[in-house]
């Protein structure tokens, strides 16, 4: 009895479920305390402008996803986990502490970046975390180390702000998460790198417990800027680590040829939003890192949608473009799927295109209907004054 339960216990699949399980519980089970401390201390966040929330809301959901992620991780001895996994934990603490004060008292952008950018460097550099292979795509195949280390931190800046960028409306940016965490943690348990899978397995769970509460009516939170930069960082290391690990593809059947363009699709809703969010604002002539409402999730949300359908929208646009793009990369170079993703970035840019000239056109009319409304309110007010005025009038003529 006591082997069976040996073998259960040091059985992969079991540990990373575990670790998925342990996270989901670990996170439901702080975030109310985070919630009772915020509203204590006032740490919320003021409804703003471009705000989807209208009331003062609890930001450091981060600091649950960060402890139940780790946690959960640390669970398990895992020995094939590497100096990389380490260093990623490092840059992890670092991004925290970034995060947390960020969330408090609101730092400069430019000394994020700085901070994001010694992180980054940390797992790139001594870890060797970092793109060296094009796959054939333009017939590049490898990029000499002194291009690739300023290649790869620019690529782990963009993606930790495109993430921190969809972080717009409730479950976008947690879900998105979960999904891409979900899809990079199953091909590592599959191909046998099980420290990369319990670790994102784990962050899979943490957001999954915070999205509980991310939705909730009463109870809500938000992941802040501490989440977001740890989720961004830790899907742009799993991203990078799924391309380098199969670079193996000219000696392993079990190898993806396509892996830099998968790795693109499964985080093709930050990466598109992105995108299509500073070619916007570049083409109004206005700064592309200048926050507006420019984003899909926003145009969705100005379209009829609840926060819920239009991440869902998101979602499964998601869990579709990377089932599809599994089929179309079986037979085609890498360099025809950039094209091909390329032109589905076309089709993105002008449907966003439409559905934003629609909900214009939509608030115009209801712009013209509520000043209709509002100068019919103003002649009855003067109607109704006149007819006042009148009676008072009439008894002053019958008495001369």
């Amino acid at each position: 009895m006591n082997s069976i339960f040996t073998e259960i216990y040091n059985d992969r699949l079991f540990q990373i479920t575990v670790s998925a399980i342990v996270a989901v519980i670990v996170s439901v089970a702080a975030i109310p305390v985070i919630i009772k401390i915020s509203r204590l201390k006032n740490l919320m966040a003021e409804p703003g402008e471009r705000s989807s929330h209208i009331k003062k809301t609890p930001t450091l959901g981060g600091v649950a996803i960060f402890a139940s992620t780790l946690i959960s991780y640390f669970l398990w001895s895992n020995p094939d986990e590497g100096e990389f996994v380490h260093l990623s934990i490092s840059a992890m603490v670092i991004l925290f502490f970034l995060g947390v004060k960020d969330d408090i008292l609101v730092l400069s952008p430019k000394k994020k970046m700085y901070v994001q950018i010694a992180a980054s460097a940390l797992v790139v550099v001594f870890g060797d975390v970092r793109l060296e292979n094009l796959f054939g795509i333009f017939g590049i195949d490898e990029i000499p180390y002194i291009l690739s280390l300023p290649l790869t931190v620019f690529v782990f800046i963009a993606l930790i702000n495109a993430i921190n960028l969809i972080d717009g409306i409730d479950g976008l940016a947690g879900g998105i998460g979960m999904i891409c965490g979900g899809l990079f943690g199953l091909w590592f348990y599959l191909n046998g790198y099980f420290a990369l899978a319990c670790l994102a397995s784990s962050m899979a769970g943490s957001l999954l417990g915070f999205l509980r509460f991310n939705y909730s009516k009463t109870s809500k939170i938000f992941m802040g800027d501490t989440g977001s930069l740890i989720v961004g960082f830790l899907l742009t290391m799993f991203a990078i680590k799924f391309v380098q690990l199969n670079i193996a593809y000219r000696f392993d059947p079990n190898a993806l040829f396509s892996a830099p363009i998968l790795a693109i699709v499964v985080l093709i809703v930050p990466i598109f939003d992105t995108l299509r969010v500073f070619i916007v604002r570049l083409k109004d002539k206005k700064s592309p890192f200048v926050g507006d409402r420019n984003h899909l999730h926003h145009i969705l949300i100005d379209s009829g949608m609840t926060h819920l359908q239009a991440s869902v929208v998101l979602w499964v646009f998601t869990v579709v473009s990377t089932i599809a793009f599994l089929f179309i990369t079986k037979n085609s170079d890498n360099t025809t799927s950039l094209y091909i993703l390329a032109g589905l970035f076309g089709v993105y840019m002008w449907l966003s295109h439409i559905l934003k000239a629609r909900n214009a056109r939509r608030q115009e009319i209801l712009d013209a209907e509520e000043a209709e409304a509002e100068r019919q309110k103003e002649i009855q007010e003067q109607q109704a004054i006149l007819l006042e005025e009148k009676k008072l009038a009439k008894p002053a003529l019958e008495i001369r």
